[in-house]
Parts: structure tokens; C-alpha cells; sequence
């Protein structure tokens, strides 16, 4: 796997859900610190910058009065909305200090939604620079990071998720979507195991093939 055609796209790593006092802050703490999902991501992207890696967040925001949705939410947005998270302007809509874009990183905008591909330009973003390495970490496990996954598949990207790299509710659902999903769309790994790789210190295998 080539450092220049790979990239990490981090999902929602903002106030709302890594920081105390964050909107969902609570309901993701747990798996956050069983994960130690924050730690290792920063770590991550020390070695992919390092190595070369595009690194890309992908937060998502909403206007005051939510206008970019439907009037009658349901499901996870409803509880964004609800809750009154993520909105533009707002502490809770920053991606956390320690994970701050650099010069060389690309923030993707216009994310409403679950899946990172969804109403933003990510994959042109990926296309136009030669990715086909796609490795996903964020929030949550079984929701934005799944949906972007399995749009990442679809598209024809090389997949990884990071397992220790993210975090949901509890640690059954981010264990059920680790054990059962994850396999079926992406090849999840750990963010050590995925640094060897490109590394080249390990060999990567999709699909029973080898992948350079």
C-alpha cells in the first residue's frame, strides 16, 4: 500500500462528542475511554503525516433551525435535533484541539447527514489526489462510520476501519458492528497494525489479494 495513494478520513471528531460538556459527550465516554480511541487517533495522525498520509476530517454542522433537514426528523438525527447538537458557530461543532487540521489536511464541508460521502465532495476530494486507500475512523462506530464504509466499498476504495479509532454508544453496539459489519465491507484493523502496513513492515490483504 502506497502512503501517496492512502488516506485517513475522521468522522465527527468534535466537541459534541470528544470533549466534556459536549452534547453527546456522555453517551460515547465510556467506549471512548475503553477504546482509547482519542489517544490513538492523535498517535495515528503524528505517523501518517509522518509517513506521508492525507489525512481528511469530516465534521458534520447544521444551521440554527436545522434547514438543511426535513421538518419531521426521526431516527439519530432526530436526536441531533432534539438535542440541539452540532450546530455552525458553536463550541460543540469544532473538531477537538487535539486533532486540529494542519497545513496539508483537508476538511471536508456540507456533511448533514450519515454517510461522509453523502451531500459532500469526498470522493471528488479523493479521486483528484489518486487515493484508493481509504481507512476510517470516527464516531459512531455503527452509524456515520458503517454508512461511510460501506459508501467507500461501494465506490470502489480499498477499505479499512480502525477499530480502535472509534467509539459509539456501547461497547456492544461498537463490538457487534466491529465483529459483524466491518468484516463484510472493509478490512478492520488496529491503527498500529494499519501504520506497519504502510509502512510496508506488513502485507495487506483484500480479497485474498496483495495490494503495493
Amino acid at each position: 500500500m502506497k502512503s501517496k495513494e492512502t488516506a485517513i478520513v475522521l468522522i465527527e471528531f468534535q466537541n459534541d462528542f470528544t470533549s466534556e460538556g459536549g452534547i453527546f459527550y456522555d453517551g460515547v465516554k465510556d467506549v471512548m475511554n475503553q477504546t482509547n480511541m482519542l489517544a490513538n487517533t492523535v498517535s495515528l495522525v503524528e505517523k501518517a503525516r509522518e509517513a506521508g498520509i492525507q489525512v481528511i476530517h469530516v465534521p458534520i454542522s447544521f444551521a440554527e433551525n436545522y434547514s438543511e433537514l426535513t421538518n419531521t426528523p426521526y431516527g439519530i438525527l432526530k436526536g441531533v435535533v432534539d438535542n440541539g447538537a452540532f450546530k455552525k458557530a458553536t463550541w460543540g461543532v469544532n473538531i477537538v484541539d487535539d486533532l486540529t487540521p494542519q497545513s496539508g489536511d483537508v476538511v471536508i464541508e456540507g456533511k448533514r447527514g450519515l454517510c461522509g460521502f453523502h451531500s459532500t465532495n469526498l470522493d471528488f476530494i479523493l479521486r483528484s489526489r489518486g487515493i484508493k486507500n481509504v481507512a476510517l475512523g470516527g464516531f459512531l462506530t455503527n452509524c456515520c462510520v458503517e454508512s461511510t464504509m460501506r459508501t467507500a466499498y461501494e465506490n470502489g476504495y480499498n477499505v479499512i476501519t480502525l477499530t480502535d479509532c472509534c467509539a459509539s454508544l456501547s461497547m456492544d453496539e461498537h463490538n457487534n458492528a466491529i465483529e459483524k459489519d466491518f468484516p463484510m465491507f472493509s478490512q478492520p484493523m488496529e491503527s498500529k497494525e494499519f501504520i506497519h502496513i504502510v509502512q510496508g513492515k506488513m502485507d495487506l490483504v483484500l480479497e485474498g489479494k496483495g495490494y503495493e
